[in-house]
């Protein structure tokens, strides 16, 4: 059975992995670039940040990484509802990545808390 910090590794780099399919597409315009660009950062760097937490060298070292990927987890939301209020990408998954990027940051999120608690 897989770990708590397995599975949810596999769910970040999942949830890059299906951003960075949607970026491409985004490669289009100038203006896709620029947020496509702002997205694949944004999804990428938090699965990156999750990884480093978990090899932290202290609490507090933790409780940073943690909050960077959850910073990182907004940002990328962020995108996800600017591409769908400007329909700039036809992708019939932006609900579905929306969701994954809200669930994702609710988790870490509940994990900050509780580090912080276990101080």
């Amino acid at each position: 059975m897989k770990s708590e910090s397995n599975e949810l590794s596999e769910r970040l780099l999942d949830f890059a992995a299906n951003i960075v399919k949607l970026a491409v597409g985004l490669n289009r315009t100038p203006i896709g670039r620029h947020i496509g660009g702002q997205l694949a950062r944004s999804a990428t760097s938090a699965g990156a940040n999750y990884e480093e937490a978990c090899g932290a060298e202290s609490r507090a070292d933790f409780i940073h990484k943690l909050q960077l990927v959850l910073k990182e987890l907004r940002e990328s939301l962020y995108w996800l509802r600017l591409i769908g209020k400007t329909n700039i990408a036809i992708a019939t998954n932006l609900d579905r990545l929306a969701k994954e990027a809200s669930e994702l940051a609710n988790i870490v999120g509940k994990s900050v808390v509780t580090a912080k608690k276990n101080k």
